[in-house]
């Protein structure tokens, strides 16, 4: 990598703006940073330039859940030009008690994938993505099953139940929560990080030779927003227990540079999931080898479902 230009998504605070900052350090000449709010973003451009001594962030407004704000941000960079050589898609959240739907009808957990995948597919109709460029998309350790409190849905069986065997019918309904899909917020974290794992794999295999994609967990880090509308049990018990165990947690700071690792992964990795070891929630990343990860049938499912419910897909793309 040249370390030219980056584009950091969620980059207002927690991994995001950690992320920025780390890829100032590097050496990286640009880099892009969105937030919800145009005045919010300013402000962090404007601390991680007096933080890193160096003028080359670049504040967009970005909101993930309108298809509007995605389109205007394409505009935006489209005027600029620039090649992104490392685009870092961090966004997401643990869902609380009650259900929340986006106005798509989109379930929130869910929601940030929609806003990503129709950025990646922009970008790439734009032309605006390096020939050598990585893209790493921000996952998390429940996908992998084995995090207590944490399950995901076992797709083929709501398939079979309720979807007449169609399994994009049945990703689509737990994109949307419903119908037929009972809520759980644990679960639903859970199921969105997993089938961020699938629509990776998905998007790798549609790349042009050169280009690659990865899901990365960055670990137990949740001294972030990401917990910010989780149960209470899990903001004021099990988090606050965590922080005193030690190798439970990581600095945002040490979570983030997870996901620069990514700049340096090569294409034969393309689409895998990279998280802790099985069985932990921090520590060196690896390449996950869990069945249900690699189950084309459903990376494809989830892909088509992500499609469908986006109205955008890469048929018409041509580089």
């Amino acid at each position: 990598m040249d370390n030219k230009i980056a584009l950091v998504t969620g980059a207002t605070s927690g991994l995001g703006y950690a992320a920025a900052r780390a890829l100032a350090e590097d050496g990286w000449r640009d880099i892009f940073v969105t937030g919800r709010s145009i005045a919010g973003i300013q402000e962090s451009a404007t601390q991680l330039a007096a933080e890193t001594k160096r003028q080359i962030f670049t504040p967009l407004e970005l909101e993930l859940d309108e298809p509007s704000s995605v389109q205007s941000t394409l505009e935006n960079l489209v005027k600029r030009g620039s090649q992104i050589e490392f685009l870092l898609l961090n966004a997401g959240l643990v869902p609380g008690s009650k259900r929340m739907l986006t106005a798509a009808g989109v379930e929130a957990s869910q929601a940030p994938l929609i806003g990503h995948h129709q950025l990646v597919v922009g970008l790439l109709h734009a032309d605006l993505l390096s020939p050598m460029v990585r893209i790493v998309i921000s996952g998390a350790e429940p996908a992998r099953g084995d995090v207590p409190l944490f399950s995901f849905t076992d797709v083929a069986a709501l398939a079979a139940k309720n979807h007449k065997g169609d399994r994009t019918a049945a990703v689509e309904a737990l994109l949307r929560n419903g119908p037929n899909v009972k809520y759980a917020p644990n679960q639903a974290y859970a199921d969105a990080k997993l089938i961020i794992a699938w629509w990776t794999a998905a998007l790798a295999r549609r790349l042009p030779p050169g280009m690659a994609a990865y899901a990365v967990s960055p670990g137990s880090a949740p001294s972030t927003k990401v917990v910010r509308n989780a149960s209470p049990v899990l903001r004021w018990v099990m988090i606050p227990l965590l922080k005193f165990i030690p190798g439970m947690t990581m600095t945002p700071e040490t979570a983030a540079r997870l996901y620069l690792q990514a700049c340096e992964f090569k294409t034969d990795v393309s689409g895998q999931f990279f998280a802790s070891a099985p069985g932990k929630v921090t520590g060196p990343i690896e390449a996950m080898r869990h069945p249900h990860f690699h189950d084309r049938t459903n990376q494809e499912a989830a892909w088509q479902a992500v499609v469908k419910v986006s109205g955008v897909d890469l048929s018409d793309y041509q580089r």
